[in-house]
Order: structure tokens, then C-alpha cells, then sequence
């Protein structure tokens, strides 16, 4: 199989949050481009047997957003509002973060809407899966997976390609099974959600739903 073709990943990012403040948008000269720079709530609730109880849990995503786009859907956008992004993920230069780009805006006025936080995403596996038991007796699978992937910049308009490299946390029945069949090299396409790791510099963490492992 040619390389090239085979490592044309997908990296693709859906979220539907509130702002969490007013977008900051600034005007770059040569060419003249709107850039926004803004964070995004997303917000998820689940039952805990262990607990018996509904738990929430809120992620901050951080958001930029280049060219037309802002002006058409950020210009009046406020805080509190609802937000539809679709985008990828990159590797910012601003601070060495990991952020959200996003290719599609919509804002919506102020009020309750579920939260979106749906992520697809193939790439190769760079590291041995390691297999943890959790303290709820819960098996997960531990993995770093890199993918490479093709945009049209915002700004100079020609095709590049990006790479980013993000660890990987994989439940249940998957994660015996990866640990069992998995290894370095192998392709894996994966659904979940993004997800933040605690530590200083928050960085990104693919919370994974489904995989498909191909080797």
C-alpha cells in the first residue's frame, strides 16, 4: 500500500458548548485575517453505580478560529452562548498548547442545550498498550496514537500537513483486547469524546468509545 495514502488520517472534532466568555478577536495584516480565540464548555452526566448517583463533569476546550468565519458567526457572539464547532486538532505554537481548529462556527442565543463532544480519529499506534485495573475494578488501555492528516491553511490557502501525537484511553472489553492484539505500528480508528489530562498544561486526551484495530 502506498505510505502516503495510507497515513492520510481522519481527525475530525464536533462540539456544542456555552462560551465561557466574550471571543477575542484580533485582525493579522498580509494577508488581512480575522483570528478568534475562545473557550468552549462542554458538559457530560452520567450514572455512577459505585456512588448510586448522577455525576456531571465540565471540559474546557480552547478554540481558534481563522478567517471568515469569525466575523460571519463570532462578531456578536456573548457569553453563555451556545456554540457549534466542527474542526481538528493542532498542536499550537502559542504557548506550546494543544487546542481545537476550528472550520465551521455557529452560535446560538443563551440557553439549555445538551452538549456535544463527538471525536473521530485514525492514526498509528507509537507505543506499547499498557492495561490498568482502575480503583471501580474497570480495565483500561493505555496508548499513544499519532495521526497524520491534511488542511488548506486559512491563510496562505495551499494544503499541509499536520501531525500530532495524543494518548489514548480505551474501557472494558476493548482494552483486553488491544492489549492482547495491539502493537506498535498498527493503524486504529477510534470514536469518543476529547478529554483533558490533569496536569499543568491540561493537555489533550482522546477518551475513547469504540476502536477498530487494523493491521
Amino acid at each position: 500500500m502506498d505510505n502516503s495514502i495510507k497515513n492520510n488520517h481522519l481527525c475530525n472534532c464536533v462540539l456544542l458548548g456555552n462560551l465561557v466568555d466574550k471571543p477575542v478577536i484580533r485582525y493579522q495584516a498580509n494577508p488581512i485575517l480575522a483570528i478568534a480565540e475562545l473557550t468552549l464548555a462542554t458538559h457530560s452526566k452520567w450514572f455512577d453505580k459505585a456512588s448510586n448517583q448522577y455525576k456531571e463533569w465540565t471540559s474546557f476546550h480552547i478554540v481558534k478560529v481563522v478567517g471568515e468565519i469569525v466575523e460571519r458567526s463570532l462578531t456578536y457572539a456573548q457569553k453563555g452562548d451556545i456554540l457549534l464547532i466542527n474542526g481538528y486538532l493542532l498542536n499550537s505554537k502559542k504557548n506550546n498548547r494543544e487546542i481545537v481548529h476550528a472550520v465551521y462556527a455557529q452560535t446560538y442565543d443563551k440557553g439549555y442545550a445538551r452538549s456535544l463532544n463527538q471525536l473521530h480519529l485514525s492514526g498509528q499506534i507509537n507505543s506499547p498498550v499498557k492495561l490498568v485495573t482502575t480503583e471501580n475494578n474497570k480495565e483500561l488501555a493505555e496508548v499513544s496514537i499519532t495521526s497524520n492528516f491534511f488542511i488548506n491553511s486559512p491563510i496562505t490557502k495551499e494544503q499541509k500537513n499536520i501531525q500530532i501525537t495524543r494518548p489514548v484511553h480505551i474501557w472494558g472489553k476493548q482494552a483486553s483486547y488491544l492489549h492482547e492484539n495491539a502493537e506498535t505500528g498498527d493503524q486504529l480508528i477510534l470514536e469518543g469524546k476529547l478529554s483533558y489530562l490533569h496536569n499543568a498544561s491540561k493537555s489533550q486526551l482522546i477518551d475513547c468509545h469504540q476502536a477498530i484495530l487494523l493491521k
